[in-house]
């Protein structure tokens, strides 16, 4: 379905040990030439990362991101331990871009999820999302690292204004761009039936949440992932 070298579709290999059921999807998009959109799909660790810096840098940085959450994820984990994987994230991002492995300046979103037996964690930077299904209700649980939602949360601007405004992609956090890095942490319990979406701008930026909450209620993970994907290219796939 997918044109791009990079783009993904979740395998036996990646499913092993899993303890739930997931889809997982990622193409280039109608637009642009090239995928700087990274994933990590190894159960309980799941992530996104869209990274940024132009060609040849952006998708450095979200792939260095998310190898290193791969290879630092422990068996048992916390807060603090997903705090410290993305501090390390940001720290090799930095490295590569001194030792001429990308660019200068090159960053990355980054939100990811631990689905521990009892809880799910989240540490989120940037303006990709994690969204819950439960019940029927669907809401986003990270808030963007964002002007817009600055203004949104300043009272300058409606969300609904927020969603169109044209500098709605202006990141104010990155994973790479500083030494220091604040990463926002989410803990929720976990219930039977709770369906979660991480997703890139790509997705949120393309496809109204009502839109994605249909599409979440009716499909099943696998059914559901091609279906997101597939909505946001005819709504036009401007990103990745």
């Amino acid at each position: 379905m997918s044109r791009d070298k990079r783009s993904y579709r979740s395998t036996q290999r990646t499913r092993r040990g899993a303890v739930t059921t997931f889809g997982s999807r990622t193409d280039v998009g109608c637009v642009r030439d090239h995928n700087e959109d990274s994933l990590v799909v190894a159960p309980p660790l799941f992530a996104v990362a869209d990274g940024m810096g132009g060609h040849a840098a952006g998708e450095v940085a979200s792939e260095i991101a998310v190898n290193v959450l791969a290879e630092l994820a422990p068996k048992d984990l916390d807060g603090a331990a997903l705090e410290h994987a993305v501090e390390e994230a940001n720290h090799e991002i930095i490295r590569a871009a001194r030792d001429g492995r990308g660019r200068e300046g090159m960053g990355t979103t980054l939100t990811l999820l631990w689905a521990a037996s009892k809880e799910v964690y989240i540490a989120q930077v940037g303006d990709s999302r994690a969204y819950l299904l439960r019940d029927g209700d669907f809401q986003q649980i990270t808030q963007d690292h964002s002007l817009v939602q600055e203004l949104v949360n300043q009272g300058v601007l409606t969300p609904e204004l927020a969603a169109h405004h044209p500098m709605r992609n202006v990141i104010t956090r990155a994973v790479g761009t500083d030494e220091g890095v604040e990463v926002d942490l989410f803990t929720r319990e976990r219930k039977l039936g709770d369906i979660w979406l991480l997703c890139t701008d790509g997705l949120s930026g393309m496809v109204p949440d009502e839109d994605i909450a249909r599409i979440l209620r009716t499909k099943a993970p696998e059914a559901a992932a091609d279906a997101l994907l597939q909505t946001a290219l005819d709504n036009g796939g401007r990103d990745n």
